[in-house]
């Protein structure tokens, strides 16, 4: 075995889990697509061998989407959290990805409930320091804790998925969000 071999196996394993993991996302923020093995794998670029190699199942893959996808979701409020001013944006941000990913999250609704919780807790957890510094700054309810943030999700997705028809659940989720988001933000 030479050195280094290892290495790039790794690096290759590391890419196709990234190319695995971005593709599933597309693959359940499109219109009606049930989150298909082969698809992903396709758009990926690799075999489902592969595939199946980083992920037995769907119940596995969609595990791993909803880290990735938290795990931006962390990047992107840690970097708006030195920006009260900026939480609207954020909490708009966030509503639209999860409208996006509204087959996603009929997914998870799969699992386990205990499960379910912790994901919920550590949305809310990457919230909570954003959401006090906004309304430390007087830019949101002073009432507001993050706990509420979980009702906003759970109101937004259900208005999202009210009607099969994806356009008419956008369009109805957008003036969703902006009802909620004008109950929780301070005028001016």
């Amino acid at each position: 075995m030479l050195y280094g071999t290892p290495t790039a196996r790794r690096r290759d394993a590391q890419r196709n889990r990234a190319a695995i993991l971005e593709a599933a996302s597309e693959v359940l923020a499109q219109e009606g697509t049930v989150a298909l093995m082969p698809e992903i794998a396709r758009r990926a670029g690799i075999g489902q061998a592969t595939l199946y190699r980083h992920f037995a199942d769907r119940h596995a893959l969609t595990a791993a989407v909803l880290n990735y996808q938290l795990e931006i979701l962390e990047t992107r409020v840690a970097t708006h959290s030195g920006h009260p001013a900026g939480f609207r944006d954020l909490l708009r941000e966030t509503l639209h990805s999860q409208i996006e990913l509204r087959g996603l999250v009929k997914l998870v609704r799969r699992f386990d409930i205990t499960l379910q919780e912790r994901y919920r807790q550590r949305v809310i957890a990457a919230f909570a320091t954003p959401l006090s510094r906004a309304r430390d700054h007087g830019h949101v309810r002073a009432d507001l804790v993050p706990e509420d943030l979980s009702l906003l999700f759970t109101m937004v997705q259900g208005v999202a998925e009210a009607t099969d028809d994806v356009h008419a659940a956008r369009a109805a989720a957008d003036r969703a969000v902006d009802l909620v988001l004008d109950g929780v933000f301070l005028p001016g």
